[in-house]
């Protein structure tokens, strides 16, 4: 019976580091949170689940969202592309040397203009692999490709759209610009977990 009860949380650290890592591996748009009409600097963190390279990143823009800003990525190129009024509505980077490898991840980041009313903002991503599939993140939060959605809350009266982008980074787009990783603490939690529930068996054992 102990090691039933044992072997049951096991398995419920494994899941929940599982579920963990699963949506680390999501293209994402960082920050989740910002200030109505804020030049916010979004972030795109694409990480690569397959064995083979992505070659090519393409980014939607909500339409509340005016983007005429991007940050140049060694090693990529990058095109914006518009509707027929001229208003930039993606942008697409594409690899002039290799691409993002198997277990690697990069980041593109650009500047945007936020709406001035408060609201969900939606992120269209399609991640193309060097062999021609095309993972399109456009579905609903529970989906396995969701798209990336960012909170607009609002922001202080007078000092909005003055930030330029120069506002302090959230702990997710801190972490990574460092070199660092979401999913470390969580490693980290599981393994203490394990380690705990270990040593209750044994004292009870």
């Amino acid at each position: 019976m102990k090691v039933g009860k044992w072997m049951s949380s096991v398995l419920m650290a494994g899941a929940i580091l599982t579920l963990a890592s699963a949506a680390q591996a999501h293209v994402n748009v960082y920050p989740k949170e910002s200030t109505t009409g804020a030049y916010e600097k979004y972030t795109v963190r694409v990480p690569v689940e397959k064995d083979v390279k992505t070659t090519k990143v393409k980014l939607e823009f909500p339409a509340e969202v005016k983007v005429s800003t991007v940050q140049p990525i060694p090693g990529w190129s990058y095109e914006f592309e518009k509707d027929k009024d001229g208003r930039n509505t993606a942008l697409v980077w594409t690899a002039t040397n290799g691409g993002i490898g198997p277990h690697e991840f990069a980041e593109f980041a650009f500047v945007g203009a936020n709406p001035k009313e408060p609201g969900a903002l939606s992120w269209k991503a399609y991640q193309t692999y060097a062999d021609g599939e095309v993972v399109e993140w456009t579905g609903a939060a529970d989906s396995q490709t969701p798209a990336s959605v960012t909170t607009i809350k609002a922001g202080a009266s007078g000092d909005a759209g003055h930030d330029h982008g120069q506002a302090a980074a959230p702990a997710e787009e801190t972490a990574s610009s460092t070199g660092g990783s979401n999913t470390v603490p969580l490693v980290l939690s599981g393994l203490a977990l394990l380690i705990s529930i270990v040593s209750l068996f044994r004292k009870k054992a």
